[in-house]
């Protein structure tokens, strides 16, 4: 595919500015900021009323949830989920209440991922992870609550009035957030220090690791709109490109930044001694990497024209970001 600046379709389709990325041959993200902060404020709405209200002797592990949840965050997933959906004209209502679902998952593999029996880390988006602000116990339990509450929403009829819908998205949020995919991921990365890995190691770790729940996310969009295999085939493959692109500017953060800007702990990788694409081509190779595949991840969305304008996008926005 073409390189940021030949992707001429996307400065095209976005205003620019002067002075702007876009005027330097790269989009420029005004739209595309507007749209996420629109999804996530639209995420907050929908995680409060689906999120259980503290109550009773048991209400510790639902304040711990909402702990987690509202922590701040890109609401990343929840906006693939939104915007993949929005391609197939998909009540938004149905994808936002899919979009919880995985925001869930992804927030109960963060409190997990926290842990000390994990990566011990005391910092999650600027504020105490949740085992330091509750304790480890409760912690644990709040991300099971979190999990299996992702279930409960996919499962009920206000997600989708097909219940071979609502079927084929608990099938696939399970798949991607299981031993072949986050939870395997997650394993690898455990055993990492004690291991040698290639780069195509790596890239398997973080397409299981990370990449899984995006693929979901954008998968979940085509499964919502009942559009068939090629469709949902088409946005995994850019979900798998995005999903990389981002693991290598989480890792080059982790390597460059502070904990200040990028609000958790930073150098654990290399202090672990884990090998990143960051290790194993040097800064300037991962960053050349990340613009490859945000190329490609823009480049596989043709098909869809205009309307994937802002998924398009996306891919350059995330390489350019400091947290």
């Amino acid at each position: 595919m073409g390189s940021p600046a030949s992707n001429g379709v996307i400065v095209a389709e976005l205003q620019t500015r002067p002075g702007s990325a876009a005027a330097a041959g790269r989009p420029d993200f005004t739209r595309l900021d507007a749209a996420l902060a629109e999804t996530s404020s639209a995420m907050d709405k929908i995680l409060d009323e689906l999120l259980p209200r503290p109550h009773g002797r048991h209400a510790r592990v639902q304040e711990a949830m909402r702990y987690a949840v509202f922590a701040g965050g890109k609401r990343l997933r929840p906006f693939l989920v939104a915007t993949s959906a929005s391609l197939f004209q998909v009540p938004q209502r149905h994808s936002l209440r899919v979009a919880a679902a995985l925001e869930a998952v992804h927030t109960y593999s963060l409190v997990h991922d926290d842990l000390p029996c994990m990566d011990d880390d005391v910092l999650r988006r600027g504020k105490p992870t949740t085992h330091v602000q509750f304790d480890e116990a409760t912690a644990v339990l709040a991300g099971d609550a979190l999990l299996t509450l992702a279930f409960e929403i996919l499962a009920e009829g206000e997600t989708h009035p097909s219940a071979e819908v609502r079927a084929a998205l608990v099938a696939g949020l399970a798949k991607a957030a299981g031993s072949e995919g986050m939870v395997g991921g997650q394993m690898m990365d455990m055993q990492a220090p004690d291991e040698t890995h290639d780069a195509d190691d790596v890239v398997t770790l973080q397409r299981m690791k990370t990449g899984a729940l995006f693929e979901f996310g954008c998968e979940a969009g085509a499964i919502l709109g009942q559009a068939g295999g090629k469709a949902g085939d088409t946005l995994r493959l850019y979900a798998r490109d995005f999903g990389l692109a981002f693991q290598i500017t989480d890792d080059l953060i982790d390597t460059l930044g502070d904990a200040g800007t990028a609000g958790k702990s930073v150098g654990k990788d290399k202090d672990q001694g884990k090998a990143t694409l960051v290790s194993i081509h040097g800064i300037e190779g991962a960053r050349a990497e990340a613009e490859r595949l945000a190329a490609r991840a823009a480049g596989r969305l043709s098909e869809f024209g205009d309307e994937a304008a802002l998924l398009r996008v996306l891919p350059y926005w995330l390489i350019d970001r400091d947290r």
